[in-house]
């Protein structure tokens, strides 16, 4: 994977790299600052990856992938739009650090399973006394006639 990889492809993390020929993007008219130029300049970014038909992740981490990913999905294409900047250049730069993130968190390996504990002893006998000691205090906040 790594032997064919140029210089412009996306580093996911060592191993995982996203081909830019599997990315594809849409400029537009942002809306937000820019005076003037906002009417004439496209520095709204779509950035469109389709995660279902990639080669660029194996099939275990596809599977991972599409199952975390999939509110964000349509048709198994995950769409990120960046109109945060002025520049064309940086709501680019944005939304590939914004795809890169998303597909760290979606192939990690889950978390290990949680190991039950029980409170020890001490703990119960405390929480216990805490609670006879409110108790009394409830008590005695009471009217004697009651």
């Amino acid at each position: 994977m790594l032997s064919h990889m140029s210089d412009d492809d996306l580093r996911v993390r060592p191993g995982l790299v996203i081909p830019r020929a599997e990315l594809s993007w849409r400029f537009s008219r942002s809306s937000g600052p820019g005076g003037q130029g906002v009417n004439t300049t496209d520095s709204r970014v779509e950035l469109s990856w389709d995660v279902a038909n990639t080669a660029a992740l194996p099939d275990a981490l596809r599977e991972r992938a599409l199952r975390r990913l999939a509110n964000r999905l349509v048709d198994g294409v995950l769409t990120i739009d960046s109109s945060l900047h002025r520049s064309q250049l940086l709501n680019r730069r944005d939304a590939e650090a914004r795809l890169v993130a998303l597909v760290v968190d979606a192939v990690a390996p889950p978390p290990r399973p949680r190991r039950p504990t029980k409170p020890s002893r001490g703990a119960v006998e405390r929480r216990l006394e805490s609670k006879s000691r409110r108790a009394q205090l409830k008590r005695h906040r009471r009217r004697p006639d009651e």
